[in-house]
């Protein structure tokens, strides 16, 4: 089934500001949250795929990638907000009800379990990968090696000693936040806030990992397979959810932002989703005609020269060009007819060419049917 256009999820315009988009996505969340509808999978799909709606156009890098590429900017083959999981959810986007739970003044106090603590998250990684022309037309998988922070081997990412050397904070009773009640003139007035025990984490380490240092984390390496989809461009920017720096204790992993770069090829030239190629053809088989064999994304292909040809005529091979990111669309492939004239000629050549100067079929008659260079350009642009 075909992803819902982000927009439409949340039921806000694409000029929609900051603040439009926080609102529409809390009144979502409240709407279908879990608590609210227990056994209810629709409703469950419904407050995951608001919050993947979020997760894309609450950063200004995503909805600028969304709105450019659409879905396939962000979150194709792994990219972006797609297979989201409550715990992500509920970690990333808590704090946008404020308070430590962020669901309790709204489902009578029914705080999922860990929901007010305090997760960290791990930094964004950015790579770059360089890819052929051929792998930008059909789309490829790149596995990649990346250096990054992972969990501590020693520890598995919890920062103690081992299990006994660590337990839940007795402040907030593994909350991350406690809550305080106060009596004004207007009545009693509660308030959350973090726990100064255990720095909103909910649990208290007694004794720290030898290895980390009790960060929970290490320098590792993980290889990566990206699938990057066909038409991207130089300058692009990808993103895979969860794949950058492991967080401290448990928390949600950062980003891993992809930098396209193009190789340039050695005969074909990109523009846009078109593909351009110089072909160069000398005076006899511009005037007698001729077929060459030219390359392609694809291979070779062989095309025919009509008799007559004239320097600067603009073939067109359909098709043949670089698909647009998200959509079944393909450019074409342009040759550009250049009729080469010899820099110098042999005594026997130039007395050839001497005796053909003056022949009534080499005096340049361009027709109606002719067509200028401004008229040729006008055209491939058209």
């Amino acid at each position: 089934m075909a992803k819902r256009d982000y927009y439409d999820v949340l039921g806000v315009a694409k000029s929609a500001d900051a603040s439009e988009i926080k609102s529409a996505y809390r009144k979502l969340a409240i709407k279908f949250h879990p608590d609210k509808n227990p056994d209810d999978k629709e409703a469950e799909e419904k407050f995951k795929e608001a919050a993947e709606a979020y997760e894309i156009l609450s950063n200004p890098e995503k909805r600028q990638r969304y709105d450019q590429f659409g879905h396939s900017g962000n979150s194709a083959s792994g990219f972006g907000g797609g297979g989201m999981n409550m715990d992500d959810i509920f970690s990333q986007f808590g704090d946008i009800f404020g308070g430590g739970s962020p669901f309790e003044s709204f489902f009578g106090g029914g705080a999922r379990s860990g929901g007010g603590r305090r997760v960290q998250r791990g930094s964004n990684l950015r790579i770059k990968v360089k890819l052929t022309l051929e792998e930008i037309a059909k789309g490829v998988e790149k596995k990649v090696k990346v250096n990054k922070q992972v969990h501590c081997h020693t520890c598995g990412g919890t920062g103690a000693k081992d299990k006994s050397a660590y337990h839940t904070c007795k402040t907030c009773g593994g909350a991350g936040s406690v809550r305080r009640v106060t009596n004004t003139i207007l009545g009693q007035m509660q308030t959350t806030s973090t726990c100064p025990t255990c720095n909103g984490e909910g649990v208290e380490i007694t004794s720290k990992c030898t290895t980390c240092k009790g960060e929970g984390l290490e320098r590792g390496e993980e290889t990566i397979a990206i699938n990057i989809p066909a038409g991207v461009s130089e300058g692009m920017q990808l993103s895979m959810s969860g794949k950058g720096n492991a967080a401290p204790r448990g928390g949600v992993p950062g980003d891993l932002i992809i930098l396209i770069e193009e190789i340039q090829h050695e005969t074909l030239k990109r523009d846009g989703i078109n593909i351009i190629y110089d072909l160069y053809i000398n005076f006899a088989d511009a005037a007698l005609g001729t077929s060459v064999e030219i390359p392609t994304i694809d291979g070779k292909a062989k095309i025919k020269i009509d008799p007559g040809t004239q320097g600067g005529k603009i073939l067109r091979l359909k098709g043949k060009g670089v698909p647009e990111v998200n959509s079944y669309h393909k450019g074409d492939q342009l040759v550009y007819v250049n009729v080469w004239t010899p820099k110098a000629v042999s005594p026997e050549e130039r007395s050839l060419l001497e005796k053909l100067k003056d022949s009534a079929n080499f005096k340049p008659q361009p027709g109606k049917s002719e067509k200028s260079f401004f008229e040729r350009i006008k055209e491939y642009f058209e």
